[in-house]
């Protein structure tokens, strides 16, 4: 067997990532490499082939036809490569945890409350825990498997496991609770905001066929900012359910007005080599988990 035919391994990976993202600049982000360095590996698989595989408009690169063909097979040699190193490091390693990445307050609220209930259920099932959201790096970081809400384009040949629908409500303290009969009450509470889904009241309101009343407004960085603000009477936050589950058992928060799904969904997604009981064991595990969420 020969391989005289192969490019150098890193012009095939810059390149990939240069005809995924549509932009060098965005490639060089996500391999930590410069914007000249990737141009330059480009370059050099130019060379190698003998052919352009960009047309340069202005500041645009637009790969050529033969090229699109390329990096689809070079995205699957190259995903076939990381499961490879993948099961090659879990044989050397079989006593490594399996890394699961989760949105940060869903693994502070939701998740990591029931991993008692876990150890019972899979007592060999050993979890590193990484708090972390959006796109998911398996690749770089070592991460196995990864939970996240559906609101952005989920990686290619990755298994997405649905898991639960995002239902979302307003959520406030029993004493404010008794104060809501109908949205209108809602003018005379502080309303509470969050950055990281700065939509969150507007898309409730437009599920719900609520017309929103004028209120005083406080906007925090995070949900769980928010949602504790609620818990301790500064007024009303809009609740994703699997957030505010457990206060809503206890008796912390109120849902006076219901939930209403907001058309995403959580899902549990799967590296390419992660396929193992383990895998199997934990996203049957979550399903029971997610399924006492409609309880």
């Amino acid at each position: 067997m020969t391989w005289a035919d192969l490019p150098p391994l890193g012009t095939l990976v810059a390149f990939e990532a240069t005809v995924r993202h549509g932009s060098v600049t965005r490639a060089a982000a996500e391999l930590h490499l410069t914007h000249g360095a990737v141009s330059r590996q480009i370059r050099q698989l130019e060379q190698a082939l003998g052919t352009p595989l960009f047309e340069r408009r202005n500041r645009a690169v637009v790969p050529t036809e033969a090229a699109r063909t390329l990096a689809r097979d070079v995205g699957d040699a190259l995903g076939a490569l990381s499961a490879a190193a993948r099961r090659a490091r879990a044989a050397a390693e079989p006593g490594r945890p399996l890394v699961l990445s989760c949105e940060p307050t869903l693994l502070m609220r939701w998740l990591i409350p029931r991993l008692p209930l876990l150890a019972e259920a899979a007592p060999g099932l050993d979890l590193h825990l990484v708090a972390s959201g959006g796109p998911v790096p398996f690749d770089r970081e070592g991460i196995d498997v990864a939970i996240r809400r559906d609101d952005f384009a989920l990686p290619e040949g990755v298994p997405a496991h649905p898991l639960f629908a995002e239902l979302i409500g307003p959520v406030c303290s029993p004493e404010h609770a008794r104060r809501l009969s109908s949205p209108a009450d809602l003018a005379g509470l502080p309303r509470l905001h969050t950055r990281t889904r700065p939509t969150a009241w507007d898309d409730w309101a437009t599920r719900a066929g609520a017309d929103l009343p004028a209120a005083p407004e406080q906007t925090f960085e995070h949900f769980s900012l928010s949602l504790q603000a609620a818990a301790s009477g500064l007024g009303v936050a809009i609740g994703p359910l699997a957030l505010v589950h457990d206060d809503l058992k206890a008796g912390r928060l109120l849902a006076p007005y219901g939930f209403e799904p907001d058309g995403s969904a959580y899902v549990l997604l799967a590296a390419p080599a992660a396929g193992d009981e383990r895998v199997s064991a934990l996203l049957a595990w979550l399903g029971e988990q997610a399924g006492r969420l409609l309880l």
